[in-house]
């Protein structure tokens, strides 16, 4: 944080550096000094100036996001929450979050030991480290209370009250009270692992300045409200927009689940609608089972497949009445 600090004051500096000579330039006799040196100048200031406002912008919401005090909750640790948790936790959490193997990459099998450089091996490593947490109680969480992993999951801010960046802008937020307990029930359960190297975000004053001007999404994290219900759990678009939810599809498809644009974080995301909508519901089980389309062609790698295999009948079935439902 300190060296971003001092980026800043640096582009404040110049910005009041390149503005005193813009106006002595606008000032000066000469007219090539008056119009080469006020272009120059000018367009300087304003580079700087948008330098240190973005900048300022994105280390505000990394470090000052204003969320709430972590909520004073202790959970039950049922039977029922801990099997609900696994559930959820082995749909999403274990997708960046679990062990990473020889190719640097999550292995998407326990322990959630974390450890991958999402920024570094998603290709824009130049903003600095974002590295996963180790999710059982050898990492960070160990030293957490109950509400302060629940206020991680629905405000995507750490133990200090500062933004978890890619956590702020996945739909994890939007999960029930009743579901972000469980995950926190069943976390606790797990074995402790203990791993080197440092955990969490690292980023740089680039990737502050990019934070800032929104080019990773924005931030949906202490925007959340405290207390979320679910829909009834059903066969229904309803329940199945729920599912998109803990199973990310709309983290990677779009709020709607209707595809996302090209962005700084990765390529464009298509529409899973248009090819959802020519298959049957019998179809498309298959399809995410398999990871294999109808006409035969695999998935791209980039399509995590494997988590909405665990799903049960009825969550894929939610799922698929959701996607085949009118966009709302």
């Amino acid at each position: 944080m300190i060296g971003n600090l001092l980026f800043l004051a640096l582009f404040v500096g110049l910005t009041f550096l390149f503005g005193w000579l813009t106006w002595r330039a606008i000032r000066a006799s000469k007219l090539w000094v008056k119009i080469a040196g006020s272009i120059g100048a000018g367009l300087l200031t304003a580079l700087c100036a948008a330098l240190a406002f973005l900048g300022g912008k994105g280390l505000a919401a990394m470090y000052l996001p204003g969320a709430n005090p972590a909520p004073d909750i202790t959970v039950a640790g049922t039977a029922d929450q801990i099997a609900r948790g696994e559930y959820l936790v082995n749909l999403s959490c274990i997708g960046c979050h679990s062990a990473v193997g020889a190719d640097g990459r999550p292995t998407e099998a326990h322990p959630l030991s974390g450890g991958w450089n999402l920024s570094a091996s998603e290709g824009f490593g130049f903003i600095g480290d974002m590295v996963t947490e180790n999710l059982t109680p050898g990492g960070k969480l160990a030293g957490y209370s109950d509400g302060e992993i629940f206020r991680a999951l629905r405000h995507g801010v750490n133990q200090d009250g500062q933004l978890l960046a890619m956590m702020s802008l996945l739909t994890y937020n939007q999960l029930s009270n009743e579901d972000t307990e469980a995950i926190v029930a069943y976390l606790r359960t797990l074995d402790a692992t203990a791993t080197d190297g440092a955990t969490g975000d690292n980023i740089n004053y680039l990737g502050d300045v990019m934070f800032g001007a929104g080019m990773f999404g924005q931030p949906t994290g202490p925007a959340a409200p405290d207390t979320i219900t679910a829909p009834p759990q059903g066969v229904t678009a309803e329940y199945g927009k729920y599912v998109a939810t803990f199973g990310e599809c709309r983290g990677c498809h779009g709020p709607d689940v209707t595809g996302t644009e090209a962005s700084a974080t990765g390529p464009a995301i298509p529409n899973p609608r248009l090819l959802v909508a020519t298959v049957s519901q019998e179809q498309f089980f298959t399809m995410m089972r398999s990871g294999v389309k109808p006409d035969g062609v695999a998935f791209p790698e980039t399509m995590p497949w494997q988590s909405a295999a665990k799903m049960t009948d009825d969550d894929l079935a939610a799922l698929y009445a959701y996607l085949t439902a009118p966009v709302q």
